[in-house]
């Protein structure tokens, strides 16, 4: 198992393993008519927008981890508005406001109005944690010490660039992704009670 830079032909890598560890770590697949929309979102406009910045995780069997992001957030939103969420907003009909599918066994009209909301970046968390990232391995690269290894790396590609701090965002009930982020010294900047924001000084 190896760490490697991100390569053009692994967009559909991304997009896989966003869905397969989407439900709070675990499988999200059963989740979702549209199998793509998760990585719309959280994983696919790293690797077109921010190639030089995400790291993937590869075996014998193909890509099974990644750790994605973007030293500039603010930019990165703008990039979005600019280059990536035109497109697919044209391509997805945004649901009525009184759709309850949050609540349904199926979270896509949620994702959907995600999409149309775009990012929200924090003005007052960038000063001092202008990086974010996301970081997601398939079972068979967990717990063995490789989510660490990619946060090493992607804290030294940070670091090489002088940024001062990375913040990330993880659901409430991911408890195994909170105590590994907090094993790593993260401590939480906000709590928005079904999801939390942690960041880390660097």
């Amino acid at each position: 198992m190896h760490i490697r830079p991100y390569q053009e032909n692994d967009l559909e890598s991304l997009y896989q393993i966003c869905l397969k560890t989407g439900d709070s770590g675990k499988d999200a697949s059963s989740l979702y008519h549209d199998p793509k929309l998760l990585g719309h979102f959280y994983a696919a406009p790293y690797g077109v927008l921010q190639p030089e910045s995400c790291f993937m995780l590869e075996d014998d069997l193909g890509v099974c981890g990644y750790i994605i992001g973007t030293p500039d957030s603010q930019g990165f939103r703008e990039r979005l508005e600019r280059q990536w969420f035109p497109a697919l907003r044209q391509h997805y009909a945004l649901s009525d406001v009184a759709d309850t599918s949050r609540d349904a066994i199926f979270k896509d009209a949620t994702m959907i109005r995600l999409i149309f909301e775009g990012y929200s970046v924090e003005a007052a968390l960038l000063e001092q944690y202008p990086a974010h990232l996301h970081i997601d391995l398939l079972p068979r690269a967990q717990g063995q010490g490789w989510g660490r290894e990619l946060m090493d790396t992607f804290f030294q590609h940070l670091r090489d660039q002088r940024v001062s701090g990375v913040h990330l965002g993880v659901g409430a009930k991911n408890l195994a992704g909170i105590a590994f982020y907090q094993k790593l010294g993260f401590e939480m900047l906000r709590d928005h009670s079904s999801w939390k924001v942690y960041g880390l000084l660097l």
